[in-house]
C-alpha cells in the first residue's frame, strides 16, 4: 500500500534539473515533522513549505500496488511527447524513502521512466534510483553520502556547507530559506556561492512562474 498526497505533471523548479518536465509523486508523511503547525517550531525543518498530510491532493489516494501508482504516473506524461525524450518521474514528500521501494522503481523502469528522488537523506536509498537529490536537515543522522545532487537550505547554523562539501555528489547547491528573512537569506546565499564556487545557487523558479 502506498499513501500518496498528490501526483501531478509540471516542470522541475529547483536544482540541477530545473526546467525539466516531470511527473511529481508526493508521498504522504515525513520522519522529521508531523506536518502540523503546532509541531513546526520543534521540527527539524520549521521552514518547510510543503503540504504532505493526507491523500486529498490531485491524484492522491491509497494505492494498493506499485503497478497502480505506475499506471497513474504514466497517464500524466503527455502522449504527444517526443519519443526521444525519456519520461521522468520525481518521487518526493514529505519523505519518499519511507514508502518508495524496489517494486515501485522497477514498475516505473518497465514503463520507460527515469526515476528521480528528493530525500532528506536520513534513510538508506534503494540502489536503482536514476537521479538522487539529498537535502539534509538538522536533528538527523545522514545515511546517504553519495548521489547526483546535494541541496542544502541556507543558512542553517547547525548545517554549514563545509560539513558536506567533501561528500561524493556531482552537484552542490545552496537554496535560500524562504521565510520572513528571505531577502537576507538570499544575500547570504549569493555571498557564500561567490566565495565558494563549488556551490551553486538553486532558485525556486516554480514559485517565480507560479506553477506547481
Amino acid at each position: 500500500m502506498y499513501t500518496i498526497k498528490e501526483i501531478f505533471y509540471t516542470l522541475q523548479g529547483e536544482g540541477a534539473q530545473t526546467g525539466r518536465a516531470a511527473v511529481f509523486c508526493r508521498f504522504s508523511g515525513c520522519n522529521l515533522w508531523s506536518g502540523l503547525e503546532k509541531d513546526r517550531e520543534k521540527s527539524a525543518c520549521p521552514f518547510c513549505d510543503t503540504d504532505f498530510i493526507g491523500v486529498d491532493g490531485k491524484g492522491g489516494g491509497k494505492y494498493p500496488a506499485a503497478v497502480d501508482v505506475a499506471e497513474t504516473i504514466q497517464k500524466l506524461w503527455p502522449s504527444q511527447a517526443d519519443v526521444q525524450v525519456k519520461p521522468y518521474v520525481v518521487f518526493t514528500g514529505g519523505e519518499p524513502l519511507l514508502q518508495l521501494d524496489d517494486e515501485l522503481i522497477n514498475a516505473m523502469h518497465q514503463k520507460g521512466f527515469e526515476v528521480g528522488v528528493e530525500t532528506n537523506g536520513s534513510l538508506p536509498a534503494p540502489k536503482n534510483i536514476d537521479w538522487l537529490c539529498v537535502s539534509p536537515k538538522s536533528q538527523m543522522e545522514l545515511k546517504i553520502f553519495q548521489g547526483d545532487e546535494l541541496k542544502l537550505l541556507y543558512p542553517q547554523k547547525e548545517l554549514p556547507p563545509e560539513k558536506y562539501s567533501q561528500l561524493d555528489f556531482k552537484h552542490f547547491f545552496l537554496q535560500a530559506i524562504d521565510n520572513k528573512m528571505a531577502e537576507e537569506n538570499l544575500k547570504k546565499t549569493l555571498n557564500y556561492c561567490m566565495r565558494h564556487p563549488k556551490w551553486r545557487i538553486s532558485l525556486q523558479i516554480h514559485k517565480i512562474l507560479n506553477i506547481e
